[in-house]
């Protein structure tokens, strides 16, 4: 009775699917956080009678054959980087990208990740940092004296100094993108890394064919949506009963069929 063994897969395809979906929710108010989608693969199958074989010294063709599916598996876990909404916060140095892109952030060994969660702030060197403390590339510093901060929608940073009657330009913004960006590693802190799927950074200035803009003053929020999310939970508790019912019912089979050889 490969029932047993085919359902039991669509279980566990299904606990995977709801591990998915109650990530996406769980993230619902996480900043610049893309939602996933699990994505699921047949499994091989049990080919009794081969499409396609001659079934007769005639020369007929078998037109369909007999193949038995042996359940399913999760294929992979993709991730859909369309744009999120976004919000004024009023922090000079909350950040949201419009568009396509990435920022460059400095890890603590110098490596380098990326990240859409643009809510920034000032380290005690003046350095534009992440919230866990990151430097965020190419490294700018604010000035001690600074009473203004201005950033472009090209990502030009320009300071207003105290005692100074213009703006002083401080550094500029670079932006990211990749050939596969869902192919980037997520780390947690809303940190993404290259990987051989992504393909190499191609660094820009935000505004750049094929970049988007900055916004200053906002946040991107995430891109998941509660109700489709829902929706799918739902389909998936569904599936997963139903998987749990064929188990069930092979499992009520096999005992007729024991008591019928008894």
């Amino acid at each position: 009775m490969n029932a047993l063994n085919t359902a039991a897969t669509g279980m566990l395809a299904q606990q995977r699917n709801v591990e998915v979906i109650s990530n996406n929710i769980a993230n619902l108010n996480t900043v610049g956080f893309k939602r996933q989608r699990a994505e699921f693969q047949d499994l091989l199958y049990q080919t009794l009678e081969r499409p396609g074989a001659i079934s007769a010294d005639t020369g007929t063709i078998v037109p369909n054959g007999i193949q038995i599916g042996t359940g399913v598996k999760t294929g992979s876990v993709y991730r859909i980087v369309e744009q999120g909404n976004v919000t004024a916060t009023g922090n000079d140095f909350d950040l949201a990208i419009s568009g396509r892109g990435l920022f460059r952030v400095l890890q603590a060994d110098g490596a380098e990740a990326y990240t859409r969660a643009g809510n920034f702030a000032i380290s005690a060197d003046g350095l534009i940092v992440t919230e866990d403390g990151y430097e965020v590339a190419p490294g700018i510093t604010v000035p001690e004296d600074a009473v203004d901060i201005s950033i472009s929608e090209s990502g030009v940073v320009e300071a207003r100094i105290a005692g100074e009657q213009n703006l002083r330009e401080l550094g500029q913004l670079e932006l990211v993108t990749f050939f596969n960006e869902s192919g980037l590693e997520a780390i947690g802190d809303n940190l993404l890394l290259e990987t051989a799927a992504s393909g190499e950074p191609i660094i820009g200035n935000p505004g750049d064919t094929g970049f988007g803009t900055i916004l200053q003053g906002f946040i991107e929020t995430s891109n998941v949506d509660p109700v489709q999310e829902i929706t799918a939970l739902i389909a998936a508790q569904r599936a997963y009963e139903m998987n749990a019912r064929v188990i069930e019912t092979a499992d009520e089979m096999l005992a007729v069929n024991a008591n019928l050889q008894g």
